[in-house]
């Protein structure tokens, strides 16, 4: 067993079983002092370049805190906890804290079909109409000009319909409303598809009775694709999202923290928040508050977490699908799932707003390094990665066998943010 296995399985039983914020920070200091970053092939000193970074940001008002782990070769090489939770109660952070992780939950709700596909109770190739039949009667919308010279919307019949494997890569066609310009994505916006207190299957229909923003299969565009997915694996499995993913993933991986809302008033007030005036996500869309629950299980983007939590799962996908034993996915499976599945071969090309950026093709749940240089962050062929929308990002570096996981509560700053972050662990390698 790594020294990361024995150190995060402790960390989720103490953060589960700590009775006192103090005693979770002083479990969270003793784990930072055990690190071991030498053994890892890093610079301490270089790390700490980190610490003064996150500190400095902070210090101006940029942030309101945040905290980040390192694991390489089986080593922990870094874990520290910076500023306050919370700027209105000025509780500091801790390994405990709970974050909105939105977008980071994809590759979550992608491993739980993926465990339907091993499963054999679903295919890629499948057609979406079969699972949620209003997707079967889905238009294209195609924008023109119309006689006014005005744009107009002209809705036409796919080419071919929407496949499974079309929500994993986010080439289905559908979008999403609150960013980037569009009559498709003014439809979604005008729509209002997050109103009122609806589950899983009242969003997929309403998501289906909108136009698509592309031909399915044609262009990579990010999107609710992975909300939709969400819902294939309740009609599949027969139980909620949250459900599956629970004894599934969750218990299984000891992420007792991780779930769509945060019912237990005893653990509401360790819910990270950012600065009142950093909550607005885009058109229609801002911050949710997890102490709120409601019906919808939104798999692609709705999970809280803690650190602790997504390190388990990262270092999982790590791995080749096992921890401490027990095996959740094939390692052909993982290796399947980091492969880039919108290169040349699909005809596949990068809408307007291509997030994964140059250099990074897309595989099933995340962003795969494709080339070695091209992006202007550091990094290597084979890293698999993605972020949330409110200051969450990690990534995994399988030739270096290293992950890293990143917690804030941020939108303003947090683009910002991950490319510093990579530029400083880079530069902490001594080999």
């Amino acid at each position: 067993m790594t020294l990361l296995r024995k150190c995060l399985l402790p960390l989720a039983v103490a953060i589960a079983v700590a009775t006192s914020v103090s005693a979770t920070s002083a479990f969270a200091d003793s784990l930072a002092r055990n690190t071991s970053p030498e053994a890892a092939g890093l610079s301490r000193e270089r790390l700490g370049r980190i610490g003064t970074y996150l500190k400095n940001e902070i210090a101006t008002n940029k942030i309101p805190g945040a905290i980040m782990l390192i694991q390489r070769k089986g080593k922990l090489a870094y874990f520290e906890a910076f500023g306050v939770r919370d700027p209105a109660t000025k509780a500091p952070m801790t390994a405990n804290s709970i974050f909105r992780i939105y977008s980071m939950s994809k590759p979550i709700t992608t491993v739980a079909a993926m465990m339907l596909v091993e499963e054999g109770k679903l295919s890629l190739d499948e057609q979406l109409g079969k699972y949620i039949p209003a997707f079967a009667n889905v238009k294209v919308g195609v924008e023109k000009k119309g006689e006014d010279g005005k744009p107009v919307l002209d809705l036409v019949a796919p080419t071919r319909p929407i496949i499974i494997q079309d929500l994993m890569r986010h080439t289905s066609g559908i979008t999403y409303g609150f960013f980037g310009e569009g009559l498709v994505k003014k439809m979604y916006v005008d729509a209002h598809v997050f109103a009122g207190d609806v589950d899983n299957a009242e969003f997929a229909e309403r998501i289906a009775k909108l136009p698509l923003a592309y031909q399915p299969g044609s262009t990579w565009d990010y999107s609710h694709s992975t909300d939709i997915l969400g819902r294939v694996v309740e009609v599949v499995s027969g139980k909620s999202l949250y459900q599956f993913e629970k004894e599934r993933i969750f218990d299984p991986l000891g992420m007792k923290d991780t779930s769509y809302y945060v019912t237990d008033k005893a653990k509401q007030p360790l819910v990270a928040e950012p600065f009142p005036n950093d909550r607005h996500i885009g058109n229609d869309a801002d911050m949710n508050d997890p102490r709120v629950p409601q019906k919808w299980e939104s798999g692609g983007g709705g999970l809280v977490s803690t650190i602790g939590d997504y390190a388990r799962f990262t270092q999982m996908l790590l791995n080749g699908g096992s921890l401490d034993g027990k095996r959740y996915l094939s390692p052909k499976t993982i290796a399947f799932m980091s492969a880039n599945h919108i290169g040349p071969a699909a005809s596949i090309v990068p809408g307007p707003y291509y997030l994964p950026g140059p250099g990074f093709g897309f595989g099933l749940g995340f962003a795969v390094r494709t080339e070695a240089g091209v992006s202007a962050v550091p990094g290597t062929v084979g890293e698999i990665n993605w972020s949330g929308a409110g200051g969450t990002t990690f990534w995994i570096d399988p030739k270096e066998e290293m992950f890293v996981v990143f917690m804030s509560q941020t939108v303003a700053q947090r683009t910002r943010l991950r490319v510093a972050l990579k530029n400083l662990v880079y530069g902490a390698f001594e080999k």
